[in-house]
């Protein structure tokens, strides 16, 4: 079976970003994070799918958060640095970035409006990060 990328949207405040993997029905996931990484890998549709995200600037993995749902798998993580301005990108590889990730225009926000946190009612009962002791991940 061959592997594929999964299609990642993402969109942010001041201080957490909130990215989703757009697959529907994901099986047998696995998903890793760390302050500058998500790495994701599961089955839609009888394909398989892998996600290697290196993140431009570093999140906080407690606190974090996540679920999968029937549409996609959500998550929203916290900046480290809650300070400081918008980032730019998400991801640390400008190339991986246009070539798989698009902006969530469904939860964006100009910087100048974003004192409102994200929408997190779909992702009640998800996974917390900080709950796993160290670096995040599921068997």
């Amino acid at each position: 079976m061959s592997i594929n990328t999964a299609p990642v949207k993402w969109a942010q405040r001041k201080d957490s970003l909130y990215i989703t993997i757009s697959l529907p029905d994901v099986k047998d996931e696995k998903i890793e994070l760390t302050e500058k990484k998500l790495l994701f890998s599961g089955s839609s549709s009888d394909k398989r799918y892998n996600l290697n995200l290196e993140f431009l600037k570093e999140i906080e993995v407690e606190g974090s958060i996540s679920k999968v749902l029937a549409s996609s798998v959500h998550f929203k993580l916290n900046k480290k640095d809650k300070e400081s301005e918008f980032w730019p990108r998400l991801l640390l590889d400008k190339a991986q970035e246009k070539t798989n990730v698009t902006i969530d225009w469904d939860k964006y926000v100009d910087e100048d409006e974003a004192e409102g946190d994200f929408n997190v009612d779909d992702l009640s009962g998800g996974m917390d990060f900080g709950s796993l002791g160290g670096g995040g991940g599921l068997p």
